[in-house]
């Protein structure tokens, strides 16, 4: 697999070489990798020699062309979104008009790097939200959410779709490599796959930008839990709100933030969840068929990011682990999701 061949390729003449293609006339003085450790990407801080610095991200999973298109997207949306999120989002380095990402291409790797502005960072939230904590982080949620869709008709477009990711799934499964590495389970992906395509092609939600990953470690607070910067794009999409209720059902969940992680669906289903929502709910309304899509935006987590890219983004260790709990836990659990319960929670 990818993650495992490069975890020891010197990827920092990759970013030199970055850098002296953005602006040569600047000397580098330090390149340190500042990377969590837990995914295939790696990012740096990159020390220049009048001791400012910027932030350098390396990638080499996915498409180049939709890692350009994603963060045009992000550029334009950081500029766009109004008061008090006009600096939440970490800006990637201009070169001229358009957003600067180099690409490095070799018998080995297709890789590509981009600078970002280093972000101011606050308060952390905790690993484990009080209820009242939880009650302010669904207000912000719900307000921050309003405000991208308030810009979503300004916004450079996605080419990039649920389904074309879960196609691009079933494309793998039809070749040597991904038919071997999934051969074991491929009746399942392909199953779980026609099922959520079949689902969502009933649903037509308005797209917004979506993070999907609201992980604590991406994103940083005020003391009275309104967000104040977020520097991590890695599940970046254009899509429906309800894309990012699963990972927010795991910040609010009882359990915290665990260093040893599992994708189990049973977040959404706590009380403390339920909470989460119904504050959501009053100053943001959602809809009966969002919520009938809630295990469906979880279906297509587990087969996105845990199936179809969990080796290539995930370290082996974890990729395994992962992929292993989703065809004996995760995929198997969305039947008996009470869709209904939460519903009537909310009303609808």
């Amino acid at each position: 697999m990818i993650g495992q061949s490069m975890a020891f390729f010197n990827f920092t003449h990759i970013v030199q070489e970055a850098w002296a293609n953005y602006d040569d006339s600047r000397e580098l003085k330090k390149i340190e990798d500042i990377s969590a450790q837990v995914s295939t990407n790696h990012v740096y801080k990159v020390t220049l020699e009048d001791r400012t610095f910027v932030i350098a991200k390396l990638s080499y999973f996915g498409q180049h062309e939709h890692f350009v298109e994603d963060h045009s997207i992000i550029n334009s949306m950081s500029n766009n979104l109004p008061a008090p999120y006009e600096n939440f989002l970490s800006r990637s380095l201009m070169k001229g008009t358009n957003i600067f990402v180099h690409r490095h291409q070799s018998a080995i790797i297709d890789a590509w790097v981009i600078f970002y502005r280093p972000v101011k960072i606050k308060k952390k939230l905790p690993r484990r939200l009080d209820e009242q904590q939880i009650e302010k982080l669904a207000v912000e949620v719900a307000y921050f959410h309003k405000a991208c869709h308030t810009i979503r008709h300004t916004l450079p477009p996605s080419s990039k779709s649920v389904a074309t990711d879960i196609h691009h799934l079933l494309r793998i499964l039809d070749t040597k490599a991904g038919g071997f590495e999934h051969r074991m389970m491929e009746s399942t992906i392909r199953e779980q796959s026609e099922l959520f395509l079949n689902t969502a092609a009933q649903y037509d939600f308005p797209a917004i930008p979506v993070f999907v990953d609201w992980n604590i470690g991406n994103f940083s607070i005020t003391p009275n839990f309104r967000f104040f910067s977020r520097w991590d794009y890695d599940w970046f999409r254009m899509s429906t709100r309800i894309m990012d209720f699963y990972f927010l059902s795991r910040v609010v969940s009882d359990i915290g933030d665990k260093t040893v992680f599992s994708y189990w669906i049973t977040t959404m289903q706590e009380e403390r969840f339920l909470r989460f929502l119904r504050t959501y709910h009053q100053i943001f309304p959602l809809t009966a068929d969002e919520i009938r899509f809630l295990k469906e935006a979880y279906r297509f987590f587990i087969l996105n990011y845990v199936i179809k890219d969990g080796r290539y983004f995930f370290h082996e260790i974890f990729a395994s682990k992962l992929q292993r709990e989703a065809y004996e836990h995760y995929l198997p659990s969305i039947a008996d999701f009470p869709t209904e319960m939460l519903l009537k929670e909310l009303d609808l």
